[in-house]
């Protein structure tokens, strides 16, 4: 056991503004008291916005799921079907996501996620065009989406370079990258759960490409299907590691293994205080990146709401539409005053942020509340064709 005066050194150097080790932030990551960590971390937030330090985040967003049909079989993942299977695998026309994405520009939103599957016949090509129909038609919505496993899959299909991809879809309208497809970089438990998708090492220099050309990301963390401890810690060094070179990673953004409807049998998820944990460990490690976001979409709102005292700034996304962690068993959902209400019962003034962070409108006064209850996370399509979502957001069936 290590000794909890080194543990408490460690937390007061890197709550001052100190860079831990990732051997130290396995010791925290392990040993340290919840509280003392959460502490921590709650420091090393208030110190990084010092003046708005009182604020919480939000952001309203649209996960347009244009294809289920994928090629990597991730073992984690209940929402894909195999290229063959013609009963189960659909793809949205280009119609259907623009109407998508003027809900969602009717609702408020300010930003598309452009998630699926790795189609075998997507490639850069269809990227472009879709980017394009999009940008002509919405110039107001921002297009954070895809991610360096989706770069890799388009540009072996177009027979073309990574950098060239990245640079033909940038052009097109993709302004950011998510961080999908980062599950977990180390090479055991990334070949464990994705053993058809690209190394760990192979998605960071993807994102190291894109960074040098100007083309900013998130990093995302899957937790709970059987990693170790130490394998958690080296995904997040892995991160800083690359971030020290580039620079380009926005946030971070820990979320949980959702266990239902997937080839991952025996798994557990990970517990809400080993999420907590992770939370508070890489606001104290990731010294090189400005936002740590909390996850209720997985966690649940009440998670969410206690990962703001742990030292996330951001409760992420008021999503409109979502259809691949809920595949898996997510149930969780809210509506914008939901998420209003958390982060202000957590103390906090909420705001609603764009997609570089920037303060869009701060809720600092509860009686100017926006009134407009239609702007409501939908994360299931099975739920919203069942009635129980907003009629103008019911899905149609995919072509």
């Amino acid at each position: 056991m290590t000794d909890q005066a080194v543990l408490q050194s460690v937390l007061d150097r890197a709550a001052a503004g100190g860079r831990i080790t990732k051997e130290e932030a396995l010791d925290l990551y392990r040993h340290a008291p919840l509280h003392a960590l959460g502490q921590a971390a709650d420091a090393v937030r208030r110190r990084r916005y010092a003046g708005t330090e009182h604020i919480a985040t939000y952001i309203i967003e649209r996960n347009i799921n244009y294809t289920n049909v994928c090629v990597t079989a991730c073992k984690f993942c209940a929402f894909y079907a195999a290229p063959k299977d013609t009963k189960k695998g659909w793809s949205r026309d280009l119609d259907d996501i623009l109407r998508r994405c003027a809900e969602t520009v009717e609702l408020g939103g300010t930003q598309i996620m452009f998630q699926g599957g790795h189609h075998p016949d997507y490639g850069v090509e269809y990227y472009e065009h879709h980017f394009a129909a999009i940008k002509q038609a919405f110039p107001q919505l921002v297009i954070h989406s895809l991610g360096a496993s989706e770069v890799e899959h388009m540009a072996r299909i177009s027979g073309v370079s990574a950098e060239e991809a990245i640079k033909r879809i940038h052009a097109a309208g993709l302004d950011s990258f998510a961080g999908a497809g980062a599950e977990l970089l180390p090479a055991r438990p990334r070949k464990a759960i994705a053993p058809l998708k690209e190394s760990g090492e192979r998605w960071l220099e993807i994102m190291e490409i894109a960074h040098k050309l100007g083309v900013e990301s998130t990093s995302t963390m899957l937790m709970g299907t059987g990693e170790t401890n130490a394998e958690r810690i080296e995904h997040i060094a892995m991160i800083r590691d690359t971030q020290d070179r580039t620079g380009g990673f926005r946030a971070f953004i820990p979320y949980t293994y959702q266990p239902e409807n997937n080839h991952l049998k025996g798994r557990t998820q990970a517990t809400i205080f080993e999420y907590l944990r992770m939370i508070a460990v890489a606001r104290l490690f990731l010294d090189n990146i400005a936002h740590i976001q909390g996850s209720w979409l997985t966690v649940g709102k009440e998670a969410g709401q206690l990962s703001l005292h742990y030292g996330a700034d951001d409760l992420g996304s008021i999503m409109l539409e979502e259809n691949v962690v809920s595949s898996a068993g997510a149930k969780h959902r809210s509506n914008r005053q939901e998420i209003i209400d958390l982060i202000r019962k957590a103390g906090r003034t909420p705001a609603q942020r764009a997609t570089t962070y920037e303060h869009l409108l701060v809720h600092d006064d509860p009686a100017n509340d926006p009134a407009d209850d239609r702007v409501v996370s939908h994360i299931s399509s099975t739920a919203i064709e069942g009635g129980t979502a907003h009629p103008e957001l019911k899905l149609i069936s995919a072509n």
